[in-house]
Order: structure tokens, then sequence, then C-alpha cells
């Protein structure tokens, strides 16, 4: 895989926005009069997509903040993103995490609006998000907000940048924050191996750096030393927060010069100090960190290994991209690449390569793999075939066949490419105005244009034995780990590579399997738009086209995105798919082993913007292709036709059984909140088999089982398809006649629709269900609060909604912000198998049962701050909601997976949105207090009530809620009285003889005649 790395986002907050800004003809000319007046520069040129309708415009204002409005005029959400162009790399020696830290405090009130929750609450009323995140060398803020509302949210989130109060109060509270959530991160082995990558890296360099901070760097080490942190935040933030290293992207349906007029306005008083970002010169690795072998002791049983190359910084080599052309080829999974001849020996099953994110003037090549069982044993020679691989490279120059492949395939992807959200797109654009001509920022990243043999071949001298740094992960590791690594505690060795190593790898000759790739055939041609449908009304949701005995199919011919691509959706229903614990296995084992043996052809596809997923499910596969339609016929005939007929390999299907094997027994370390949401899901399915029921049958499970259930499996199916986009009826109705055919003649599939489907199990009213588990890895607890509301009709999911939309900023801001119980709180609606409920959860190094008293506590305010809400508030959360219920989706495959999910779900309830939507504007602010207060509230006579607590492993003792409530602060919320929990020992006895909630009866009736 030609591998693309995004940054580890060391902080992340949800909330939620909206408002209206109206402008006339003499606001239009005070625009043009300001922007003349403050801009330094201005660029309207901007290189953009031939199918994107959105007007870009950028501009350098007087303080020296590069700056990009887009004007959008069919958008209903508003964005904005700003990147400083300084992240944890500039933290102080001594304040580790400073920069993170920084990006928590701005967040707390500025002169103009000091209160803290002003920000998060006017988001969270109007319809919108807002995150931030710090970084290696960028801290970057950033919201969307219903369109009305830029100019309101603008002018609080410009106060960030001109007059932060970093309150005094909010310290320690915040500093908590961070700790929570390092917390999070400290069983992360992603985390954990970054950091050892960096302890192992000069420690003079600002790589070395520890970027996150926690409690000790933040706090007690500082205290000691008598340093006072809030003072060196202060120093850092003047230091650092300077316009002429800000860049900001906004986006919104206003015309660009009126939102240009509103960046000039709000933003044109953030100090401009000059400040030079870091450039390093050198590479954070000196001679002696070079040639090294580090082995590491994670906390699942994975087995990675990487191979890093410190190269010099390309960045500025956007139009030829040096590093593309290597990792096209290095990343290749087609015939003749590293990755065949590898899975041929049985060493690896997965392999990626590309430049990882660095920083200015240094980078990173990094070939990755995931080990065999016996790849563990052989790494020496995994590293010696990649040399190979590279060798053979070096030895063939730089061919301009394959650049132009790249090129053209980029060059197609861009001018196709898929509408952004407009959060993403701000976020993409305020990054990339640092790196890359202001009109070059749309483009820069995605489109190669020239070739340089010359630059191609110097990148490649770095990938060197004397220039490599490998590292493996794996349990063996730990009878030679005699390091503990200083923030996470990872145990680990580090060795010198010797020299006749590194010798035997610099001559590694050429492998007999290794040969360059072949012309893609797949890549598309004809990007022809068709027809439109004679009849547009039929159009405008998915309909039956075609039924038979053997399957249904839904069409959808696209009319909004106009591109030359299409989703083609399926879903394989058969009765013996999760019948039991053995049966579940070897769906996912056949999924798995089929994707791995269709991986060289496939390829080629996936690179030319055609690729498929398969995958199990509880009913099933399904089968996902989406791309340029042109070929997808091809390639869905290929699919087919190797799953009717397909053998298993022995060889294979061992390194696939013992590599699911691992993947169920490290459900263990997951997040303990994964853990709450899986046992409630288990407590409250009709059918759901645990982990230690597959794990158990897979033992048993050997080829000749396997191979004669992939016969029984696709001896009896129903095959329910949508095909949606630039497609025909006639074209549909022939792929939906092929795949048919090719069951039936290859696998003589006969048809069985009527099949089990699963149901949500009835929890009694007025009692409190609580379950709980140990957790055997994590210190941390979760528990998850799940109040059933019962069968989904529109009423209930929008007076659900509308609830959730009024409590989660106060939820959020009571349980994290305010008492600090962890990084993971949430609020959210439930919806599974038809039934309906809300779901309340937090993660925190606090007991389980206390987790739930305060989450009651919480639930028990619930009265008050409703009963506070007042008409006018109320009417902002019913518009915020009904924006988000009625947001148009960007691109083909959010409206596809949109009505795929009521296809399989079988509702088929396509406008349930507009239903939804219309419903929710009758709704009363009495009606939701109604609502709370027959389900929710503590003495509701219909509270259903199932608490789940995952407990950390150093914790001795869980009682009921509320738990130890001794010493809780007095400014709290009081803790109510709460009934007698009813402890559920066993999931399989809770289940037993109770009733479950019946399916819901579709909306249309679907076997009616097909529409043509």
């Amino acid at each position: 895989m030609h591998k693309i790395y995004s940054k580890l986002l060391l902080e992340t907050r949800m909330t939620s926005i909206k408002r209206q800004s109206s402008f006339s003809v003499s606001q239009e000319k005070k625009s043009k009069k300001m922007s003349n007046l403050n801009l330094l520069s201005t660029h309207s040129n901007i290189t953009k997509s031939a199918s994107d309708e959105r007007e870009y415009h950028g501009f350098l204002l007087h303080n020296k903040m590069k700056v990009m409005v887009i004007s959008d005029p069919k958008t209903e959400k508003s964005a904005a993103s700003m990147d400083v162009h300084i992240g944890s790399n500039s933290d102080p020696i001594e304040l580790p995490g400073l920069a993170h830290f920084c990006e928590h405090m701005l967040f707390m009130g500025t002169e103009k609006y000091p209160d803290e929750d002003d920000y998060s609450k006017f988001i969270s009323q109007n319809a919108g998000s807002c995150n931030a995140y710090t970084s290696g060398e960028h801290t970057n803020y950033y919201f969307d907000i219903k369109k009305d509302k830029l100019r309101d949210i603008l002018d609080r989130f410009s106060q960030f940048f001109i007059s932060p109060l970093f309150d005094v109060g909010s310290t320690d509270r915040e500093v908590k924050a961070v700790h929570s959530e390092h917390e999070k991160n400290v069983m992360s082995d992603v985390w954990r191996a970054d950091q050892i990558d960096k302890e192992n890296s000069d420690p003079t360099h600002d790589y070395h750096k520890f970027g996150t901070g926690n409690k000790d760097t933040l706090d007690e080490i500082p205290k000691k030393k008598g340093i006072n942190v809030r003072e060196e935040l202060l120093k850092f933030h003047a230091r650092y927060y300077s316009a002429n290293i800000m860049s900001l992207s906004v986006i919104g349906a206003e015309p660009v010069e009126t939102l240009k007029e509103m960046v000039v306005e709000m933003f044109s008083d953030i100090t401009n100090k000059d400040v030079i970002p870091p450039y390093y010169e050198n590479s954070p690795y000196r001679p002696q960190d070079l040639q090294l072998q580090l082995e590491v002791v994670p906390v699942k049983d994975v087995r990675y290994f990487n191979m890093r190359f410190p190269i010099p910084d390309y960045t500025s080599k956007y139009k030829t991209k040096p590093g593309d052309y290597i990792s096209h080829l290095i990343g290749h999974e087609g015939a003749g690449s590293l990755l065949s001849s590898l899975k041929k020996n049985g060493l690896v099953n997965t392999l990626s390569a590309g430049e990882e994110e660095a920083s200015r003037g240094f980078g990173f090549f990094d070939i990755c793999c995931d080990l065999t069982e016996e790849g563990v044993g052989r790494v020496d020679e995994i590293i010696e075939m990649t040399f190979q691989y590279i060798n053979m490279l070096k030895s063939n120059k730089p061919e301009e066949r394959i650049f132009n492949e790249i090129r053209d395939i980029a060059s197609m992807g861009f001018t196709f490419k898929d509408k952004e959200k407009p959060c993403s797109c701000v976020l993409n654009i305020a990054e990339a105005m640092h790196y890359y001509p202001m009109e070059d920022v749309l483009s820069a990243p995605k489109l190669v244009s020239e070739f340089e043999p010359k630059l191609i071949e110097e990148f490649m001298s770095h990938l060197i034995p004397q220039n490599i740094r490998v590292t493996i992960t794996t349990k063996s590791c730990e009878s030679k780990a005699n390091v503990n690594e200083k923030w996470y505690g990872t145990q680990y060795h580090v060795e010198k590579i010797n020299a006749d190593t590194i010798d035997k790898w610099a001559k590694a000759p050429k492998h007999a399997e290794h040969f360059l790739p072949a012309t893609n055939e797949f890549i598309a041609t004809n990007f022809s738009i068709s027809a439109k449908p004679q009849s547009e009304e039929s159009n405008k949701y998915p309909y039956v086209l075609k039924k038979t005995a053997l399957s249904r199919l839904w069409f959808k011919q696209d009319d909004q995105f106009k591109l030359p691509k299409s989703i083609l959706k399926f879903q394989f229903s058969s009765p013996c798919a999760y019948s039991s614990p053995a049966n579940t296995n070897m769906v996912y084992l056949f999924v798995e082993l089929f994707k791995d043996s269709l991986n060289e052809y496939a390829y080629d596809a996936e690179i030319a913007g055609l690729s498929y997923k398969l995958y199990r499910s509880f009913y099933g596969l399904e089968l996902e292709i989406r791309g340029y339609n042109e070929k997808q016929i091809v390639l869905l005939e290929k699919i087919v036709s190797k799953l009717a007929k397909f053998k298993i390999t022995p060889k294979r299907f061992k390194i696939y059984k013992e590599k699911y094997t691992r993947s169920l027994k490290n459900f263990k370390a997951d997040q303990p909140h994964k853990h709450t949401n899986y046992y409630s899901s288990a407590l409250r399915t009709s059918k759901f088999w645990l982990n230690d029921q597959l794990l158990t049958a897979l033992a048993d499970i050997e080829v000749d089982m396997l191979q004669n259930f992939t016969q029984e499996f696709l001896s009896k199916l129903y095959v329910e398809s949508l095909m949606h986009g630039n497609i025909t009826t006639s074209e549909a109705i022939k792929i939906s006649d092929m795949v048919e055919e090719i069951l039936t003649d290859m696998a003589n599939t006969s048809p069985e629709e009527n099949q089990e489907r699963f149901c949500d199990m009835m929890l009694d009213s007025g009692v409190t269900y609580v379950y709980k588990e140990n957790h055997k890895v994590r210190e941390i607890s979760a528990t998850e609060v799940y109040y059933q509301v019962g069968q989904q009709t529109k009423e209930s999911n929008m007076l659900l909604s509308l609830l959730v939309q009024i409590i989660d900023d106060p939820c959020f801001n009571i349980l994290r912000t305010k008492e600090q119980l962890g990084y993971i709180v949430s609020t959210s609606p439930s919806r599974s198998n038809g039934v309906a409920g809300l779901k309340i959860l937090v993660q925190s190094k606090k007991s389980p049962d206390y987790l739930d008293g305060r989450i009651e506590a919480f639930v028990h305010s619930i009265q008050d701050i409703l009963e506070k809400t007042d008409e006018k508030e109320y009417s902002e959360h019913v518009a915020s909601l009904s924006t988000k219920i009625l947001e148009k989706p960007k691109k083909l495959s959010t409206e596809t997976y949109k009505y795929w999910s009521e296809i399989t779900s079988q509702q088929y309830q396509f406008e349930r949105s507009d239903n939804e939507a219309e419903y929710l504007n009758t709704i009363t602010k009495n009606d939701v207090i109604d609502f709370y207060n027959r389900f929710i509230r503590i003495d509701a006579a219909e509270r259903r009530k199932l608490a789940v607590y995952i407990i950390g492993k150093k914790l001795d003792t869980c009682g009921d809620a509320p738990g130890d409530i001794t010493g809780i602060d007095k400014d709290f919320l009081k803790t109510p009285s709460l009934p007698k929990a009813t402890m559920v020992e066993s999931i399989a006895d809770f289940k037993k003889d109770r009733e479950a909630y019946p399916r819901m009866t579709p909306y249309i009736e679907i076997n009616q005649t097909a529409k043509l």
C-alpha cells in the first residue's frame, strides 16, 4: 500500500453550531474598501478541480496572516480553521506539553467573551462542532456552524488569538484534562512506539521531546523546580502566537468580498511578532542513532515491523513528489511486488510504504509490515528481500511510463474529487498555506506534473542499510527487553545492527520474483455522465427496479453529484451465517482469506480509483464496489466468480486463523469505553456471540471444515442490492443478472429470502440493571448508562434527539470540564434493531459505581436544565437539530450509506430526514419535559436502565451507584437517592425467556412491481 500518513491529534473536543448575517450594497462597498486598505497581497487564480463549484480567494493581511476565503452559496454549514505554525516541538525543555496545554487554555474565555463556556455553548446551540489539535509543528483550532451564524462565531473565534484570558482558575483543571488525555493514550501501542522512537534520537533535537504532557510535566515537576506554569504559558503564547505564522481558512455561503470583509474586520488586530517557525538543518538521528534495531513489547499481541530511513524535507518538490514514485513501487501489491514475494514466503500479511509526516527540514520514509508468526523469526530475511527490491529499483532508471501513470491517476482523482465537508476543506487548506504558494494550496498536495529522474534517484539514495532504523513490536521481545521508556513505561531493547549484516543487505542481489508493475488496465478513460432519468420524481429515492426469487435490486441514478462514479452495494444473506459461533468464525475467515487471495488482482483497480470492500455482517456478507463506473462490472464479475468457486490455501488458512485468534484475544486490551459498548450490546441483542465463545469454537476449525462451509453458505442466499450513481436502469439490470447467473451456475445457489432477524430485548420498567466486568489490562474504568425508550417512531426519535441536543453541552461541561471525571464523556442517542435509547458514557480512573452516581446526579439535574431553557434558546436547539438532520450529503458515498442503512434495516424509509424534521418543528419544550419525565427521570414510571461497569485492573472493589461520595466537592451536583440495582450475573441468563421487541414494519411495500 502506498501509505499516506496523518498527524496524531493530541486533543479533540466535540460540540455543536448556527445563525444569520445579511449585508447591504453599502456593506459590500465597505468590504471592498476595507479589503483594499488592509491587504498586502491577493490571490484569485487558485488552481481547483474542474468539478469544484466553490470560489476561492487568498490574501495576506497587513499583519502578514495568510487567509483563504471560500464562497459556497449551496453550503448549509460555514467553517473556519486557524493553523498556528508552532507545536510541541517548541515546548521549553523543562515543560513538556506546554504547547498542548496552551491549546487547552486558549478556550478558557477572552476579554470580550470572558465566560469560558460561551464559545462551546454557542456552538452546541447552533448545529456545529469545534475541535483542536497539537502536533509537532502545528496547533490547529477549527469549527463548523450553521451558515447564518458565521459572523457571530468568527467574532468569538478571533478573540482567542487577540485577547485570551488564560484564566488562572482554569489552570489546575486543564492540567488534569491534559493528564486524562495522556492516560487515555498510555496503553496505545501506536503512541508508545512513537515515543520510543523519539527517546532514541538526539536529545538536543526538538523531535526528542514528549509532546502531550501530563500532570508530572505541567504541575508536579515544575512546582519542585519553582517554575510557575501559568507564567511560562503566558510567555510561550506571547513569544509564538504571531499573525505571520498563522493561516486562516474560512468557508461560508456569503460572497467572497463579504467573507473578506469579515476576516479583515475581526482578525487584523492579531499582533505580528515576525516569528520564524523552526527549521531543522539536521536530522533527529545522529550517526549513532542509525543502524539500530529496537525491539518493543506491545500491550496487544501484535506483530509490527518497521524500517525507517531519515530523509531530507521534499515538501518544496511537490510538482515531482519523488516520494510518491518510490512509495508507489515499494508499496505496490500486484504481481512482482515486494509484498507478493514476502507473502509467498509466508513472512508478512500486509505492507505499506510512504513518507511519514515529520517537520520542516527533515522527514522519514517508512516501510511497515504486519508479520506472520513465521516472519517474526525471519526479520533479517524480510529486510534483505526489501533491499533486493530497492536495489532492483536502483538498477532500473526511473521510468516515465510509471511516473505518467501516477500523474494521470492523481489528475483523474483531482478532476473528479468528491466535495469536501466544510470542516475538512478549511482544515486542509489552513495547514497547506504554510507550505505551498497560495495558488497551489488545493492542487499541490494532490497533483504531480514534472518528471525529474535525478530527483527520484537522489531520494532513493537515502534508502540504504547504512541509513536504517528497524523497529520490531511483538510479544516475543519480552525476554530481551531491558529498558523502560520514560513517559509510557514501555519495555524495549535496543541493539546495534552488526556491520556484516549491513554489508549483506547493501549487496542484496536481484530477486527472481521482483519486477516492475505492468501498465494498469483499470485506469478509466470514459468519464461521460449518463443521461438524466425520464422521470425525476420516480428517481427521487431508491426504488425496486428488479425482483426475483433470489434477489431484489434497488436503484437510484445520481442526479446530484454528476461525477463518473457509482457505488454498488450487495448483501448476501445466508441462514447459516450467524447461527453458531463456529459459523460466525468461518464467515470471517472466508472473507479474510478471499480478500487475501484477490489482493494482487484488485490492487491495480484500487490505485486507479476503483475499489471493493467485503466484510462480514450479522446476516452474511456485504460487498461494495465503488469508484469510476466504467470498469466496475469487470471487477465485480471477477469477485463474484471467485467467491462462487473459492478454494482455500492451507498455508494462508493457518496464518489467518492464527491472526484472527490474536485479534479476538486482543479485545481484552481495548479501551474500557469500547468494552462498555460491547457488553451493553451483548446484553440487549437477541443473539450475540461473545469473544470467548468465538475463541472456543475457532480452535476446532480446520481447512476442510471451512471449505465445506463456504459451499453451504453459498447454497442458500438472498441477495439485496443497491446501485446508485452514474448508472442507468439497463446497466443495473445487466449487473444484477450477471451476479445471479454466476451464483446459480457456479455455486448452485438457491433462494432463501425469509431469514431470522435480530431484535433488542425489552428491559423491565422501573428496574435498574448493573453488569460488571473487570478489565485485565488497563487501569482506567468506564461506565455506560443506557436508558431504553422503546421502539423507534419519528416521535420518539425526535424527542430523544432533541433531548440530547439540549443536554449534550451541559453534560460535557459538568462531568468533564467541572468535575474532571475523565477525558471521555459523551451523551448520544442509541438506535439498534429498531429500538431507541439514551446513552451516557464516562471513562475515568474513578470507580464505575461512583461514575454511575455522577451520571445520575446529572440526569437528576436535567429537569432544571430543561425548565431554565428559555423559548429563544429552545428554538435555537430545534433549529440546530433540524439543520443537522436536513444537511445534504456532500458526496455520493454519504447518500449511498444513508439509503443502504434503510435497506439493511428493512425499514426503507428513504425520506426519514424530511419526515422527522417536519415533526421536530411541532415539538414543544413541554413535550421534551414530558418525555424526560416518562423515560429518563429517576422515578419515571417507564424508566428502564442498564448500566455496564468496566472495572480498572487496580480497583479492588466496586459497589453499586452512587459509590463513595463522602469526599464530593460541595460545588458539585448533589447525588440523588437511587433505587437498588438488580445485578446481572450472566448474560445468557439475563436474556433467557426475556421478551424481545418485534421487528419494525417496513415503511413501504417492497414487493411492488418494478418501475421501469
